[in-house]
This record gives C-alpha cells, structure tokens and sequence, in this order.
C-alpha cells in the first residue's frame, strides 16, 4: 500500500499541475513524466464542449481550477488531521465502487480523492455526460505516482468486485441504487441544491459574488443557488442590475433555449416573475428550479425561516448569507468553491471509508 505521506505528496504536487493547466501557465520540460497527460487535459479543456453543449472552457477551467486550489499542502493537511488517529491503524484495503453524476464537470473528484487518500481502491462508474475529465486527472496522479495506477479503475458497464459503494444521483437514481447496492455499506447522495437568505442590506459585491453561486456551471451543480429569500417588501432592483450584466450567459445556446422555454411558459400562464433578460425570478416554495430560473420567496422573522430551513435540511446543500443571526452559512460568491472538508449532503465519506470493517 502507498504510504499516507506518499499520497499526500501525490494530490498537492497534482494540485499544482491542475492550477498552472487552469490558468495556461503551464511550462513542462520534454522530460516531464506528466508533460502528456497534462498537455491532454489542457487539451479535453478546449474541446469539451464537442461532447457536452453545458462543459464550456471557461467552466471546466473554473473547476480544474477549484480542485487545485483545494489541494494545496495546508488544505489537505487541514481536512486530514481529524483521521489521523484512524489512519495510525492499519487500513484493510478494500474496493470502493464509485458512481459519478455528470452534471458539472469532474463533479465525483472528491469521492475519487477520499477513496484514494483512505488507502483503498477504486471502481468508477463515470456518467456519459462526463467521462474524459476525471480520467485525464488520474493519468496526472499515476505519471507523479505510477503506484496508484493499480489502485484506479474506470468501469463502464456493470460494476463488479466491490466492498462498499458510493452513488451520487436524482431522487429517482437514489431508489435504484438504495435497492441495487443496500447490501453493500454505502453512501448515497440525493438531490440537493444551495440557497441564499437576503436582508436587503447586500452590497453590490455580495450580490455580484451570489451572481457566481446561481450562474457557475450554468445552474447545474447541487451547490448552486436555486432559491432565495428575501424580506417582505424587499427591492429587487438592485439585485436584477447585477444579473442583467451576466448577459454573456446566453451565449451558450443550452442555456438560452431553457430561458426561452420557461419564459414562454411563464407568458402563456399569466404567472408572475421578474425578468432580467438572462434570469427568470418566480415566487414559488420548491427548492430546486429549472434552469435559468431562480425561486424565491418572502419572509417576515428569521427565526421562522431558520425553522423552515431546519425542516428542509434534506433539500439544501448549503446556505448563503451575510446574516450573522443564522447558523451554519457560508458567504457569497463561495458556493462553487468548497473546501476539502465540506462534504457532499454532511456525509463525512472519509470516516465512512475508514471505518470500513
């Protein structure tokens, strides 16, 4: 087995790799052992829109770069050190099947690191609408340590082989995989998507920066915001200047064919909204919304809304706000940029890996 330090070595010098490929400063000598697979990434960041219309350059960048910057040294470090303990005891390795969702890109990194980092090997089932990323990852990983090329498979047909199991989907996948792999310790992951809580105090910069946590990855991503609240009364003026000039958005024609869409259905059925151009605003109590529709609604006290939101904790990924009178958020703008230990639905998937009997 690689050593704990060995692995860590591995991830920060790939978080390296994966910075200097995001921002194309990336200067290899013909001897790199990781001068291919890095050029090839780099490569699958300019062509990745050919076999997913949503997985824009610019967005797969925002993304290699977000996983780079989480694995800095002090990062890892960081979101280690509560299992260090565990890890003194020798860990049984096991083979952890994986199932990846494929809706922003290289969205099952941190499953793909946690089974890794924990000493165990892996089996992933990658999403058709995702399937290049990931792989062109672990050839980085295997080319600074060949080790771990023994210890990573990518599966696309039938999983087989495995000890335990991790499975991101919809609310529909989730009864599949509950009825397919409940035998199995596993952890599965169901819909969920972030919101923002309002006080009508925000600056321009918080409203810019909760701008990135509705728009990155298009909507996509069970981190983005679908849905706000805000007080009664509340001015949405100043909230929709901001949208309005993220126009470059519709760019991308999957994104404004479902603005079209909702638009038009919104018109026909006489329902209420606001309209930035870019962003349709509907009242309406469900968490999740369509894409290029952003929810909201009205509150009046909020240690009301705090109760609310306790009773919906299953919907929400997280909560953003500047409102120091709420428990457990997070600022804007920092959505789509987690760190290591914010795990996916509070599943600590580390402790679960590591617990394995």
């Amino acid at each position: 087995m690689i050593s704990l330090e060995k692995r860590i070595e591995a991830f920060v010098k790939t978080g390296g790799i994966l910075r200097k490929t995001a921002n194309q400063n990336l200067a290899l000598s013909a001897e790199s052992a990781y001068q291919k697979p890095a050029a090839q990434l780099e490569k699958l960041i300019v062509e990745a829109h050919h076999y997913n219309g949503w997985f824009t350059g610019e967005m797969v960048r925002h993304m290699i770069l977000a996983i780079g910057e989480s694995l800095h040294e002090e990062n890892v470090d960081t979101w280690l050190a509560p299992y260090l303990s565990m890890f003194d005891h020798q860990v049984q390795q096991k083979t952890i099947a994986v199932v990846m969702a494929g809706n922003i890109p290289a969205v099952g990194f941190h499953d793909f690191l946690s089974v890794l980092m924990s000493g165990h090997k892996l089996i992933a089932r990658l999403s058709s609408d995702d399937d290049k990323l990931l792989p062109a990852i672990a050839d980085i990983l295997v080319a600074i340590e060949p080790e771990f090329e023994e210890l990573i498979t990518f599966e696309d047909g039938k999983l087989n082989g495995f000890d335990a199991v991790i499975a991101t989907g919809s609310d529909n996948t989730a009864r599949y995989f509950e009825y397919y792999f409940g035998k199995y310790p596993h952890v599965i992951r169901k819909n969920r998507n972030g919101v923002a809580v309002l006080n009508g105090d925000e600056s321009k910069e918080d409203l810019n920066c909760l701008a990135d946590d509705i728009f990155l990855y298009f909507g996509l991503g069970c981190r983005n915001v679908s849905r706000i609240f805000v007080p009664l009364k509340y001015d949405f003026q100043k909230l929709l200047s901001v949208i309005e000039k993220r126009n470059g958005i519709l760019e991308n024609s999957k994104y404004f064919n479902n603005y079209e869409y909702n638009k038009a259905i919104y018109l026909i059925n006489k329902t209420g909204h606001f309209d930035s151009a870019n962003l349709l605003l509907v009242q309406n109590e469900q968490i999740a919304s369509p894409v290029s529709v952003l929810n909201y609604e009205y509150y009046s006290d909020l240690h009301l809304l705090e109760k609310t939101l306790e009773a919906r904790e299953m919907e929400i990924q997280c909560v953003v706000s500047n409102e120091g009178r709420l428990k457990k958020v997070i600022p804007f703008g920092s959505t789509q940029q987690p760190k290591l230990w914010d795990y996916a639905d509070d599943v600590d998937t580390m402790r679960f890996l590591l617990k394995l009997d």
